[in-house]
């Protein structure tokens, strides 16, 4: 996401040939190199949220603290990366895409159609949300059916094996997009209100306190950028905003994309369906909105991280 401002040059200004070379490569790398920061922080949160989210049949009765302490004492220190393996092959496609996605809608939707200023961010956020879904959902599958199990209990032995098996046993090609619908319509108001929020803030701190929040651009000094702190505070405001308005969809999304894996997946085929099921069985609170606080304490850093270290790399592959 660009979190840089301009600052009136002194003199007509020459591109850089490393400005211009290889731009798409470039770009697609600092994305990519952000979602890996962002996620590996929080990957042991990650999968406790999978764990309560599906109801775990080992952990249901535990809270988020309980879970985290349970999880060592049953499966190792280890236990709290499972499915991280995956997840890394799934994010630097999905935040390379994400990032770069989210630049060029911006510039679609002001150019060919004419819509700027607060509402394009949200629209070009929830654009590129989504098409880092559709790219790299496979992998988001067999991410979260390595995370839900519990050692001693394992159906699959690694990524190849979950490909593998999913791919004969689940309907081929089809059984790798169970759960997209969800993940889709709970994607594009987290996506958009995340830009959204994070772009507002930004561009608003830079306007109004551009000495206090803002330093030059390390590779283009007539560039204003948000200063480390700042930019971490407002990625995480962005990602607690967006998780609370999306968090239910996501629930309902990771219990359709673990599919046969639960004992109850007949009665969540469909987004309407799995919805209604956890609100009737779970209620509210347990069920839609279970594993919540453990989302707030994932999703701050993690966005915060996102944001920090986009805008590090824009710096050092010269993208601003």
């Amino acid at each position: 996401m660009a979190t840089e401002a301009p600052v009136p040059a002194t003199g007509p200004q020459i591109p850089n040939p490393a400005q211009r070379d290889y731009y798409w490569v470039r770009s697609f790398v600092a994305g990519g190199v952000a979602g890996c920061c962002a996620k590996s922080t929080i990957a042991p949160l990650d999968r406790v949220k999978i764990l309560l989210q599906a109801q775990n049949p080992h952990y249901k009765h535990l809270g988020v603290v309980a879970t985290i302490r349970a999880v060592p004492k049953k499966e190792g220190y280890l236990g709290l990366y499972k499915g991280n393996g995956a997840m890394m092959v799934r994010i630097f496609p999905y935040g390379a895409i994400q990032f770069m996605a989210f630049d060029n809608y911006k510039k679609l939707l002001r150019k060919q159609l004419g819509i700027s200023g607060h509402i394009h961010r949200l629209m070009a956020g929830s654009l590129a949300g989504m098409t880092a879904v559709i790219c790299t959902y496979p992998l988001d599958v067999i991410r979260a059916r390595l995370a839900f199990q519990v050692t001693g209990e394992h159906r699959y032995t690694g990524i190849a094996n979950a490909f593998h098996t999913i791919y004969h046993k689940e309907g081929g090609v089809t059984g790798f997009y169970r759960g997209l619908t969800p993940t889709l319509i709970g994607m594009a108001p987290y996506a958009g209100f995340s830009f959204f929020t994070f772009g507002t803030l930004k561009s608003l701190g830079l306007a109004h306190f551009p000495e206090l929040l803002g330093r030059p651009s390390s590779d283009n000094p007539n560039v204003l950028v948000l200063k480390t702190h700042v930019n971490l505070l407002c990625g995480g405001i962005a990602g607690a905003i967006a998780q609370t308005i999306s968090y239910p969809l996501d629930v309902a999304r990771r219990r359709m994309q673990l599919g046969t894996v639960l004992p109850d997946s007949e009665k969540c085929l469909t987004l309407t369906k799995t919805l209604k099921y956890v609100h009737s069985t779970y209620g509210v609170k347990k069920g839609l909105y279970r594993g919540l606080s453990l989302n707030y304490i994932r999703c701050v850093p993690s966005q915060a991280v996102a944001f920090t270290t986009y805008e590090f790399m824009k710096q050092a592959l010269h993208l601003n």
